[in-house]
């Protein structure tokens, strides 16, 4: 009888034992994990829009700053462009002859009869620049290989750097020593033998560097390209650095109706592969046309 209590009492034991140790059963880990992706699915849509917002305008930023910098670089080359050089030979091609600096030639002797003249009578191979070569920074130095431009129209015969009736190549560049030494410091210029048709009203005389005499600007199979060439002579070649891709529209305008100043219009419209999204951009630029 004793011990048929005892095994009675340690069977309840055991069964209190287990009960205490009982888990999870499937169907409760189901219904679980059922409401954790319902509220996933919730949060998530949530989510989706600041993301997706995040990420399109990532892409625009990006668009904006290539276009920018393309706009700020075009910009940058125009304004040193040669006066009357910029022409269209297409709505899609930008033209221009650049410089490197600009400076004032003697025209006149000195008080002791000294200081070589640029002579407009006659062919002349050299002259002076007042001012010192030196002293300009390196990049607007003028070299050998340079070439000298003087009064350019950019119609009209004698008057045209492309048909280099205005332009002679530099072949020596020197400091001058002024016949006093109160006076200031010229820069003797040798070029190649050249009667210059016109005289600037200012004096003036630009220089064209030696590596980069045409510059052109080319929109092609959505790219824009930057081409530099040695020659006076060219006509909107695509062999040069592509500056810009990704693009969808792209059109220059040119308006040269007050001869002192003009304006180089710039329309780009860029377009992401991926969503499609477009970005334009419209930038005038003021050009100074005065020889």
């Amino acid at each position: 009888m004793r011990t048929h209590q005892l095994k009675r009492r340690y069977n309840l034991c055991a069964g209190a034992t287990l009960s205490a140790q009982r888990g999870f059963t499937l169907l409760e880990m189901v219904i679980v994990i059922v409401i954790i992706g319902i509220i996933g699915s919730i949060v998530a849509m949530f989510m989706r829009s600041p993301i997706d917002a995040y990420f399109a305008s990532a892409r625009r930023a990006a668009m904006t700053d290539v276009a920018d910098t393309t706009v700020r670089r075009l910009a940058r080359d125009v304004r040193s462009a040669l006066p009357n050089s910029i022409r269209l030979p297409s709505p899609t091609c930008l033209e221009f002859i650049p410089t490197k600096t600009g400076a004032r030639y003697r025209v006149d002797v000195d008080a002791t009869g000294g200081g070589d003249t640029l002579d407009f009578n006659a062919s002349d191979t050299s002259f002076n620049m007042l001012g010192s070569n030196q002293n300009l920074p390196l990049a607007q130095q003028i070299g050998v290989g340079d070439v000298i431009a003087v009064y350019n129209l950019g119609r009209g015969k004698g008057s045209n750097a492309y048909t280099q009736d205005n332009t002679a190549v530099v072949e020596a560049v020197a400091v001058a020593v002024p016949s006093r030494a109160s006076d200031p410091v010229e820069t003797k210029i040798t070029i190649a033998s050249k009667q210059f048709p016109f005289a600037s009203g200012s004096q003036r005389f630009h220089v064209i560097p030696a590596a980069e005499k045409v510059v052109s600007y080319v929109c092609k199979d959505s790219n824009l390209y930057r081409t530099a060439s040695n020659s006076l002579s060219n006509s909107c070649p695509v062999t040069g650095e592509i500056l810009a891709k990704d693009l969808n529209f792209c059109r220059f305008v040119y308006d040269d109706v007050v001869q002192s100043n003009a304006l180089v219009q710039l329309n780009f419209r860029f377009q992401d592969t991926v969503s499609d999204e477009k970005v334009s951009l419209h930038r005038e630029i003021h050009v100074n046309n005065t020889p």
